[in-house]
């Protein structure tokens, strides 16, 4: 989801009666304060969470939000859905506007979900250039041989789709468990490499995103507020 800026002129002249060419005076005035300090120019850029007042009155004060979600079974990754539950639901009404979805779950898949206003990070989270490690805990209902965990280290090709997914980690718990990591999300992908196995995976969790982890305290269908110093910090 991408996050619009502005010049500052053409942001003043778009929320305000202002025109354009009277910002300059404004400026050299000090009369426009940018994130608390006096404007430094009108090429100076201004984001969505920027703060912006004139004349002590305030024209934009947004708040980054973020937000970490324990998804239960049966719910919806979506913000509206007609015939289900959605993880939008499980927030509180004064918690919701605004904010989108970071690293969907299939339906019956449980754990970590974020949830944002803020589209340059959500940008950054799902850049495949950048590799965001995404973490799982898998039980299936067959051993895992040492032959699937080669493919996964390799990647594994789907024909229907002429593609190879990316290496990913694949660690053994038990002969029926294991910890799988992912730097791609593809639809059902963690479901489809084990499929390559003929192998059925019975749970689905993840339990982290970059460095972000699910709260061990949190329970399904509960959440906590993230500081933006933290979410920015797990994917650099």
């Amino acid at each position: 989801m991408k996050t619009k800026t502005y010049r500052l002129d053409r942001f003043i002249r778009k929320h305000t009666s202002i025109a354009m060419g009277a910002v300059r005076l404004l400026v050299a005035q000090q009369k426009i304060l940018v994130d608390g300090q006096p404007a430094q120019s009108i090429h100076q850029i201004i984001g969505e969470f920027t703060s912006v007042s004139l004349n002590g009155v305030n024209i934009q004060n947004n708040t980054a939000r973020y937000i970490a979600l324990h998804k239960p079974r049966g719910i919806v990754s979506a913000t509206k859905d007609a015939k289900h539950s959605t993880v939008l639901d499980l927030l509180p009404q004064h918690e919701r506007q605004g904010l989108h979805i970071v690293g969907r779950l299939d339906f019956n898949s449980t754990g970590l979900i974020l949830l944002t206003n803020d589209g340059r990070w959500s940008k950054t989270i799902n850049d495949e250039h950048k590799k965001v490690p995404k973490q799982y805990t898998v039980t299936v209902d067959k051993p895992i041989t040492s032959d699937v965990i080669t493919a996964f280290h390799q990647g594994i090709y789907f024909a229907y789709e002429n593609i190879t997914t990316k290496p990913a980690g694949l660690k053994i718990i038990s002969p029926f468990t294991a910890q799988v990591t992912l730097t791609e999300g593809r639809y059902h992908q963690i479901k489809r490499m084990f499929g390559h196995f003929q192998i059925e995976v019975l749970t689905l969790h993840r339990f982290a995103i970059g460095q972000l982890h699910l709260n061990d305290t949190l329970s399904q269908g509960q959440y906590q507020c993230i500081a933006p110093q933290d979410v920015y910090e797990s994917v650099s």
